[in-house]
């Protein structure tokens, strides 16, 4: 599988790579570094905006703003051209550990923003993570908790499966649930992949327009696929042993976008990769990302 490379960009913690098509263009979050990234695809030129806390993920909005999932909560963003990053809480998240941040998250199709909390020692098995709901200012729903990474969300092309997984190496589980589109409800939850059976850690996630699953398999530098039943049919390897998260963009959807991270003390030698933005063509169209509703 061929691959290039979208910028120089080198990522601590590439994530929550979204395509937004009006513009033509690719924003990502680098987690520890505090910043946003843009790079629009025409002129191939790189934007960045500091942030004022690690920003676990992050949707567009309808109202044009950024809807960000930081450590202590929600933030509209407001990414202005001039490099300027105006940040206004919306909601408080009351967690059990001052240590936290909100990680993976992504909007249903109606419009709801759906996003996980986890530990900062990501070394530590805290099973302390929960799941939350947001829909309007100050209205964060926890759904589940239990988690120790929550990660891996997806939305089936219908809305009416919810996909999340937790890629902790004690529990690798990917996990399917009914979904409720009119009352934003997640119920039946079974096992959609075992990823203890396959190659790497489930992290980010994306939906395909055939309904495929397709996980970053952190650790082993590839990107799978699986269809609706659960069942791999597809491996994109990529030239880094940490893929993060993915996502379809392109004027036609038909090119994946990988992020993936760079471990502290890693040379350059080890995996020289690590850290940048790919791009490749997976043979299938994606979906439109949806928009956090607040307009």
């Amino acid at each position: 599988m061929s691959y290039s490379l979208i910028s120089n960009v080198m990522c601590g913690t590439g994530e929550s790579p979204v395509w937004l098509g009006g513009e033509s263009a690719l924003y990502w979050t680098d987690i520890p570094a505090k910043k946003i990234y843009r790079w629009h695809k025409p002129s191939r030129k790189i934007s960045h905006w500091d942030t004022p806390e690690l920003v676990g993920c992050f949707a567009h909005c309808t109202s044009g703003s950024w809807l960000a999932a930081m450590e202590s909560g929600l933030f509209k963003l407001k990414l202005h051209e001039n490099g300027n990053c105006i940040a206004e809480k919306e909601v408080t998240v009351i967690n059990p550990d001052p240590h936290m941040r909100f990680n993976d998250g992504r909007c249903d199709r109606q419009g709801r923003f759906f996003s996980g909390t986890m530990h900062l020692n990501v070394k530590e098995a805290n099973a302390i993570g929960s799941f939350y709901q947001y829909r309007h200012k100050g209205q964060l729903k926890k759904l589940l908790d239990g988690f120790i990474r929550p990660n891996g969300l997806a939305f089936s092309p219908d809305g009416k499966i919810l996909y999340m997984s937790d890629s902790h190496p004690s529990i690798q589980t990917i996990w399917a649930f009914d979904y409720d589109i009119d009352d934003g409800e997640m119920f039946n939850r079974r096992i959609f992949v075992d990823m203890n059976h396959h190659q790497g850690r489930p992290d980010g996630a994306a939906m395909d327009s055939e309904g495929c699953y397709w996980i970053c398999a952190i650790d082993s530098g590839a990107v799978l696929r699986f269809t609706p039943a659960g069942k791999l049919d597809r491996c994109i390897k990529i030239p880094t042993s940490k893929p993060t998260m993915c996502a379809f963009g392109g004027e036609y959807l038909d090119t994946l976008f990988v992020t993936s991270l760079r471990p502290s003390g890693l040379t350059h030698n080890e995996d020289p990769l690590a850290g940048r933005v790919f791009e490749v063509n997976p043979g299938v169209k994606g979906l439109p990302e949806p928009s956090f509703k607040d307009s």
